[in-house]
């Protein structure tokens, strides 16, 4: 579609308040709107279809009259720690996409520095969705993200086994309750199965469906079903991955926030942040919904981010019997919204998981619930299970989505500048296509390094990490023996997941730890059962206080003061 003809769409619709320009290898749109739901439909219009345009971006620059842009929260840390530091790479970003780039990247013999503006990995976006491992069966062929889905999918195996991460590949269903559309999904299944390359998809009837999940609606009459599809904890496995790679020499600085940069000649010089001035040898882009303010400051911009927001519910453990896979309803019915529709997902911890939603919204950090979006996930999932029910929620959340308008990734090289890589619009499916990514930005990376010296691998490379033992899964024999070499495993401080003391002390001294009691719960899981935390939240503050050695007044919930920076610094 020519720019003239995109300009007359947008004066056809907005009357001459929006207008946009082709720059060559993106599109930028101007002018004013009052609704921020315009500005992304506006931006809409202007997507260039087709695997040819993949790499033309639309980029907004609307004036939104509707809101104000709060900006980034900034930590309220404020040292020189990192003050002229020159890592060979510096990656922006703690989200499953740095931390799992960060790890790839310790095969090498490398200065890496990751910088996370929160207290810990995995605070946004990564630790803020439903952990599914999607087979890739919804995703249009050509698509980065269709591309990478199939790749990072067949990875997880050996990916969770080397990071001792509990996965389990318990198969997606999406169910349907009329026959009239077996055709049409007939061919639908037959196409995804060959042409997109998605294997495993194939048809399932009702007999089959019900002795795989009995509680589900009986008035599915067939689903379509991908066995490869699995769930694992989207927090854990970032986690792991920034712990493996400090073990391989990588440095992780959290609580650091990026807030300028000098570019010269189409090279990024310094890089600002609230603990120092760094002088990186290539910079990776992976801040999430700040990719797009990454890009600007490193005079690399030709893409935009627009936030999407998705709240998922928390059922109690009694309801796991509801779901023993990933399983949602389909309708036919047009929707207008970019979502997979959410479903019901049986989590790795035998909860069960209902959602999320899609709302497009103008604040990247805004993640407070809505009963709207509950009420609005629940009604449509009472199709898929007749028995759901709010009562059973414990506890619920919502994340942001860093979407572009071309709804795919971006990963590439800088465009005018030469170090720095891409790696942004990560959302769904972006924790399955994560092992994938992480391995060509690497791969990348060095090429990109290469130039300058000689990279040579990591001889000492320990692809293997040991997570801390899960006592509750233990068999009884085992257990006991564990106990009797140390005591502090047999004192349980959280009831609701049979957290012990000795987990709790593990985690403090861990090649990563957070030492706070968010931290605790994100690597262990105390006060994410039925009481919530009334119970063990003050235990785990205390022996934070034990063994931190501060008063029990200084322990944080979450924040800025217990965690600098992890991993040896390379001379």
């Amino acid at each position: 579609m020519g720019i003239d003809k995109i300009n007359k769409r947008l004066h056809d619709a907005y009357g001459g308040q929006v207008r946009a320009e082709d720059k060559g290898d993106y599109i930028v749109v101007t002018g004013r709107l009052k609704e921020w739901k315009d500005i992304v439909a506006a931006c809409g219009m202007c997507v260039q279809k087709g695997k040819k345009n993949r790499k033309k971006h639309v980029v907004n620059d609307i004036v939104f009259e509707g809101g104000s842009n709060p900006g980034m929260r900034m930590p309220g840390l404020r040292d020189s720690s990192l003050e002229g530091a020159a890592p060979d790479v510096l990656i922006i970003g703690g989200g499953i996409s740095g931390a799992s780039i960060a790890r790839e990247l310790s095969r090498w013999q490398l200065d890496i520095l990751l910088v996370e503006k929160e207290a810990d990995l995995a605070v946004q976006s990564s630790g803020r969705n439903d952990g599914e491992v999607h087979p890739g069966v919804d995703l249009r062929k050509g698509s980065l993200k269709q591309e990478y889905v199939l790749k990072g999918n067949r990875m997880y195996d050996q990916i969770c086994e080397e990071l001792d991460v509990p996965f389990r590949r318990c198969g997606q269903y999406v169910g349907f309750t009329q026959w009239r559309y077996l055709p049409v999904i007939f061919l639908y299944v037959l196409e995804k199965k060959y042409r997109c390359k998605v294997k495993d998809t194939r048809l399932v009837g009702r007999k089959a469906f019900r002795r795989a999940e009995p509680e589900l609606n009986p008035d599915f009459k067939f689903a379509i079903y991908n066995p490869g599809a699995g769930c694992v904890c989207p927090y854990g496995l970032t986690i792991a991955y920034g712990e493996n790679a400090v073990e391989n020499g990588a440095r992780i600085s959290l609580n650091t926030a990026v807030s300028d940069m000098e570019v010269k000649e189409g090279i990024i010089q310094c890089v600002h942040t609230n603990r120092g001035s760094i002088y990186p040898s290539l910079v990776i882009n992976a801040a999430g919904t700040f990719a797009e303010d990454v890009a600007k400051m490193a005079q690399d911009r030709f893409y935009s981010i627009h936030p999407r927001r998705g709240t998922n519910s928390i059922l109690d453990k009694k309801a796991g019997h509801l779901v023993r896979s990933i399983s949602s309803v389909r309708t036919m019915k047009k929707t207008t919204g970019h979502t997979k529709g959410g479903g019901m997902l049986h989590t790795v911890d035998d909860n069960v998981l209902v959602g999320p939603d899609a709302v497009e919204t103008w604040e990247k950090e805004n993640f407070a619930t809505e009963q709207a979006s509950i009420d609005r996930v629940f009604a449509k999932q009472k199709g898929t299970s007749p028995g759901l029910t709010q009562r059973d929620i414990i506890t619920y959340f919502t994340g942001v989505r860093a979407a572009t308008f071309e709804e795919d990734f971006i990963i590439e090289m800088g465009r005018r500048t030469k170090n720095l890589i891409h790696c942004a619009g990560i959302q769904s499916p972006g924790l399955t296509t994560a092992p994938a990514v992480a391995v060509d930005v690497a791969a990348m990376a060095v090429k990109a390094l290469s130039c300058q010296k000689e990279i040579k691998p990591n001889t000492g490379f320990r692809p293997n990490r040991k997570g801390i033992p899960r006592l509750r899964e233990l068999p009884e024999e085992e257990r006991d023996r564990i106990i009797r070499e140390n005591p502090d495993y047999g004192v349980i401080i959280c009831r609701c997941e049979e957290i012990s003391k000795g987990e709790i002390l593990d985690a403090l001294n861990s090649p990563l730890p957070v030492c706070t009691v968010d931290g605790i719960k994100k690597r262990l899981r105390p006060g994410m059962g039925r009481c919530q935390g009334g119970f063990c939240m003050p235990l785990v503050a205390q022996i934070i206080s034990e063994h931190e050695g501060i008063p029990l007044s200084r322990v944080k919930k979450s924040g800025t003061e217990a965690v600098i920076s992890y991993g040896p610094t390379k001379g």
